[in-house]
């Protein structure tokens, strides 16, 4: 056991002072008739009378220890890695068209997303929507309901001409030039489209996934559609520590969602102990030692006569 304010414990001198002089003092001595005949000897009846007169500086004892803040070191624990999600979220004109099970592909991968926020609570997750641009809709935040109540308002219908087209090139290095600030935890970016990229051949799919790899970033890249995915997400992924997954309806969304939050699982690391406030010791001498000071001055205790 260790106290909070070791200091407080000097004080502990003054009970210990208090005792000495109960144990030492003479006080004032009154004759009276019953002094002057003959008494057995009752050796044990002094210390008796002492130790009753002693327990109101013991319970002094006591509540200078609690004023010291009695402390015990807990279990050690382990405090959750946080994993750092970017998710990159194709917004282009294709996404809204249904799925085989009739739902739009852009309210299929929000809904899907927020899924998946719920997955990774204590991480950090992100937001980028893109198109022929990029758009930080959410920056890295541990607070995933911030993600879950942005994301309907992206719908693919509203969005400006210039978002249209599908540059995952792009977005990628935005993700990246992100995720590349990031000195704690995983690094890690979920990738949702439904578009060949017109800004990832000529070598740029391979040159994209080697910086991703640099940075230690895993790449998983869903595609949405009927079919293969791009050959072009393959090149890119390769080079990661990622998977490329094709869906085709909202519960295989759902599965490959569920699926990465089964590869990315939490990890856990020591954070030591921690130290846990104990008063009850204390608590329950004290109160015994009161009810036993109240029980012997009901008859133990020193008159001054």
């Amino acid at each position: 056991m260790s106290f909070m304010h070791p200091w407080v414990l000097v004080f502990w001198l003054v009970p210990v002072f208090l005792l000495l002089w109960e144990a030492f003092r003479e006080g004032p001595r009154i004759a009276v008739p019953v002094d002057h005949r003959e008494h057995s000897k009752r050796f044990f009846l002094g210390k008796f009378l002492w130790f009753s007169s002693a327990l109101p500086h013991l319970l002094l004892f006591i509540g200078i220890a609690v004023m010291a803040g009695p402390q015990f070191m807990g279990e050690p624990e382990k405090k959750r890695e946080i994993s750092n999600i970017e998710i990159c979220l194709d917004v282009s004109g294709s996404m809204g068209v249904d799925m085989s099970d009739g739902k739009l592909r852009s309210d299929a991968a929000v809904e899907s997303i927020q899924y998946f926020c719920k997955m990774r609570e204590g991480d950090a997750c992100g937001l980028t929507i893109f198109g022929g641009e990029t758009i930080r809709w959410t920056p890295l935040t541990r607070d995933l309901s911030a993600i879950s109540l942005a994301a309907p308002f992206i719908d693919p219908r509203r969005l400006p001409p210039h978002m249209g087209s599908t540059r995952i090139g792009l977005a990628l290095e935005s993700c990246l030039a992100t995720l590349s600030q990031v000195e704690e935890g995983d690094r890690l970016i979920v990738l949702v489209s439904d578009g060949f990229s017109s800004d990832l051949g000529g070598g740029a799919a391979r040159q994209i996934g080697q910086e991703l790899s640099e940075y230690n970033v895993a790449l998983y890249a869903i595609f949405i559609g009927d079919g293969a995915a791009p050959s072009q997400l393959y090149e890119v992924v390769s080079q990661t520590q990622g998977e490329v997954f094709a869906v085709s309806d909202t519960a295989g969304l759902e599965r490959v969602f569920a699926h990465i939050d089964e590869m990315k699982p939490a990890k856990l690391k020591p954070a030591g102990a921690r130290p846990i406030e104990d008063f009850s010791p204390f608590a329950w001498s004290g109160l015994g030692l009161l009810g036993l000071h109240l029980v012997l001055f009901l008859r133990w205790r020193i008159t001054p006569w």
